[in-house]
């Protein structure tokens, strides 16, 4: 990988007051503020200079955060859709595909975007960090960590859902560096981020920080990056399935850079989210036009989670109401939240299989089909430029060509575990 500069100068930015501060290493929130609010960051390159593609995912390091590069990165690729496009009758339908696709040019190992956080979130983390990064995830955040970390040797602590555990697979061993603990069999991902909370109150042990982390959104905002780069326009729409909607705050803050960068037009992508029924939290909020989150009944939400396919969709306290959140996008962005089912996500697969010539991963299944509704009811002017991000994909590909390695865990909690055993256990795993 080339060499270029490191590290990206950048200051941070609150959302809720618009004070701008200096990055002290890991900050996830204002300082000295009160009331909940995004950070933002402010790159001294108020105008994107792509680098090659050989440098990965860091070719697009004048926007991301961070002070160092990491090997085995790749950045999105985006192209023309063919196929689907004639298919439902979009003259500009252009596609960002993450995932494994090595006739796109791309191998991403772990077949996810999700890649794109790792490797921007582990590249702010200082070299010289002595604590234990903590990420919590429904599967695809902690394959894709857990495939950078161990690369790069970097201690991680994974918590994740036990149901998930079938999400950790690998084309070899992790290293040891790596370690995974689940909250038992019946949780869910809010449970998994309950036992990476109490994790966090150790010292030894530092948050990754989910869509407070300005590297893990500005990392899945390389989707953008590649989009609009390759087009060499801002698209009128983006689709994409959301859990917690990171990602399309990420577009919509990549979206408002290109205003600023000046070369690629001024508009708004109007962000057409989609979530899988029968799990539609960001859904009914958006349609009661509430930026509060609206009551969920915990056991109604994990019997709803256990129905969906895309289990990574599946967040119940999104960073939806705070200053900068995914209100604050869909509202600025004129965007709208849309639904699709597991008959139907598994019928869009099939379709994009069929017309573009790979498999995606479920969530994305969920905005293709949403696409397919959208174009069916004619919602969508055929000429509109459109923007679909596919999250993950080619992991049929890579599974029939590659021995896979599970991730086991070395420990399991209850759902509502006790912080002094959480602390006595972790304490001996990590002697």
């Amino acid at each position: 990988m080339e060499e270029h500069p490191l590290p990206t100068n950048y200051q941070l930015q609150s959302i809720a007051t618009g004070n701008i501060f200096e990055d002290s290493g890991w900050l996830l929130d204002a300082p000295d503020e009160n009331n909940p609010s995004l950070i933002r960051a402010l790159y001294e390159n108020n105008q994107l200079h792509k680098g090659p593609n050989t440098r990965g995912l860091y070719q697009f390091s004048d926007w991301l955060p961070i002070h160092r590069s990491l090997i085995g990165s790749y950045a999105p690729v985006t192209y023309k859709s063919q196929g689907l496009s004639k298919k439902l009758g979009l003259e500009n339908l252009w596609i960002t595909f993450s995932g494994y696709w090595p006739e796109r040019g791309i191998q991403m190992k772990t077949c996810s975007f999700k890649e794109t956080e790792a490797y921007s979130v582990c590249g702010r983390l200082d070299e010289k960090e002595k604590k234990i990064l903590v990420v919590a995830s429904a599967g695809n955040t902690a394959r894709a960590f857990a495939r950078v970390c161990s690369d790069n040797n970097i201690p991680l602590l994974l918590c994740v859902p036990e149901d998930n555990i079938n999400a950790l697979w690998f084309d070899e061993p992790i290293a040891d560096c790596v370690k995974l603990i689940v909250s038992e069999s019946g949780s869910d991902y809010f449970d998994a981020i309950h036992l990476s909370n109490l994790a966090c109150q150790m010292e030894a042990f530092v948050a990754e920080g989910g869509a407070k982390n300005v590297a893990r959104r500005d990392g899945m905002g390389t989707t953008v990056l590649s989009a609009v780069t390759t087009i060499g326009k801002i698209p009128d729409y983006y689709f994409q399935a959301v859990g917690s909607g990171t990602g399309a705050i990420a577009a919509w803050e990549a979206n408002l850079r290109f205003n600023e960068d000046g070369r690629f037009g001024n508009n708004k992508m109007k962000l057409m989210v989609s979530q899988n029924k029968p799990f539609t939290p960001i859904y009914d909020t958006w349609k009661a036009d509430s930026r509060a989150m609206l009551p969920l009944d915990d056991t109604l939400a994990r019997q709803q989670v256990e129905a969906i396919d895309a289990k990574v969709l599946s967040n119940r306290k999104p960073p939806y109401p705070i200053a900068g959140g995914l209100y604050d996008a869909l509202k600025d962005t004129q965007g709208d939240v849309l639904l699709a089912s597991n008959e139907e996500a598994k019928e869009a697969a099939d379709l994009f299989q069929q017309t573009e010539g790979i498999d995606i991963h479920p969530a994305a299944a969920i905005a293709t089909a949403t696409l397919i509704e959208a174009a069916k009811n004619n919602s969508l002017e055929k000429d509109a430029l459109i923007m679909l991000n596919i999250t993950g994909g080619g992991e049929d590909v890579f599974k029939k060509s590659h021995k896979l390695h599970y991730l086991k865990p070395q420990l399991a909690f209850p759902i509502n575990p006790d912080f002094e055993e959480v602390k006595k256990q972790l304490n001996q795993l990590f002697k």
